[in-house]
């Protein structure tokens, strides 16, 4: 049964999401937004117009989901009188309390993702390290483990392109996680070198090893984004595919490789950005599909170098490694730990099965980063 000192907190919190969230201006700026949608010549401009559309429909899932979560605060102090009363059961005000603080700690955590590109989908790259067939292994787990964490979000994950290892396990995969809101803003704390330490399953003489792991995350860009690609630093060329997909696959050039020459810049340098896709039998979809992954890095190194310069401005702001080792993974001592945070959990199992979301919201809290300017 819960406590009045629990139901304070849920009041309290309720509160505060009101005056986080500035819901009393969110209300006049969705009214004037909406208003402008109403304009005789609205839809004369069909790429302004949408950017309208989303812009509204924005402030309205802000809205709705704090009117949500101020309905269930309500109906939590209702029930709570009713059980002094006899009127609800023990199991009736605990299942209340219990939504009330989910919908509660899911917007909370929404509050903490304030950069424009966090609502977005994402493209989630991961590499073995060295160590041959362990690596690889380890890498493999990394994958399932975030298709697990995507799953029990509603998100739908597609691999865009993957390299076996010669034994076991992956070499590389790209996935795109997207379906729902915040695939980027959640996973972006996933960024860096994971470490696992276990007693070793390739090895006969059951040794413990160490394997690494790296994790790349970068906001999935659409039509709506302006990203300049120069096509003169643009080559393709074509493979069979050995994917899954039938006889088909492997009779056909269906698989694209893109070459791209990129030009930092600030400082000059070269640097070519390989990009394969075979997520389909059909060529010209994967073309497509591989020109918006090029496209989704060069959003994301732009944007990397916009939060390295807005870190330098803020005063006794954190620094945040991109591909520094975050996460040790220790099998044996039933530990996993995240070095940026200092959090940790002896849930192994869970969290290899996709429960990451305590890491998240230690990473968020740990590294708050204030709402971008457009």
């Amino acid at each position: 049964m819960i406590t009045s000192d629990q139901l304070k907190d849920v009041i309290e919190r309720t509160q505060a999401l009101h005056h986080y969230l500035n819901i009393d201006q969110k209300k006049i700026e969705f009214e004037e937004e909406q208003l402008r949608t109403q304009a005789p010549d609205f839809w004369e401009d069909p790429q302004r117009a949408q950017e309208q559309m989303i812009k509204v429909k924005g402030i309205e899932k802000w809205l709705k989901g704090y009117e949500q979560v101020r309905q269930m605060a309500d109906e939590l102090q209702l029930a709570y009188e009713f059980y002094r009363d006899d009127m609800v059961t023990e199991e009736e005000l605990d299942h209340d309390y219990a939504k009330a603080i989910a919908a509660i700690e899911d917007l909370e955590l929404k509050n903490m993702l304030r950069q424009k590109e966090d609502p977005m989908d994402c493209v989630m790259k991961i590499n073995s390290g060295a160590g041959g067939t362990e690596s690889q292994d380890w890498a493999q787990m990394l994958m399932r483990m975030y298709m697990r964490w995507a799953e029990a979000h509603d998100y739908k994950c597609t691999v865009s392109d993957i390299q076996d290892g010669e034994e076991a396990g992956i070499k590389s995969v790209t996935m795109k996680i997207e379906g729902n809101e915040y695939a980027y803003g959640f996973l972006k704390s996933e960024n860096g070198v994971h470490r696992l330490v276990r007693v070793s399953p390739f090895n006969a003489q059951g040794k413990r090893m160490t394997s690494f792991a790296s994790v790349f995350v970068s906001p999935l860009v659409d039509d709506t984004i302006e990203v300049f690609v120069d096509p003169a630093c643009v080559s393709w060329d074509t493979f069979r595919s050995s994917g899954a997909g039938g006889q088909n696959v492997n009779k056909v050039e269906s698989g694209v490789r893109l070459r791209y020459q990129y030009h930092d810049p600030d400082t000059g340098e070269e640097e070519e950005i390989l990009i394969e896709n075979t997520e389909t039998r059909d060529q010209p979809k994967n073309r497509a599909k591989a020109m918006q992954l090029l496209k989704s890095q060069l959003y994301d190194r732009a944007m990397k170098k916009r939060l390295e310069a807005q870190a330098k401005i803020e005063a006794g702001k954190k620094k945040i490694e991109w591909g520094s080792q975050i996460r040790s993974y220790v099998f044996d001592d039933r530990r996993v730990k995240d070095h940026r945070t200092n959090f940790q959990t002896t849930d192994v199992d869970g969290v290899m099965d996709g429960k990451i979301d305590d890491f998240i919201k230690a990473y968020l809290m740990e590294f708050p980063v204030v709402e971008s300017e457009d």
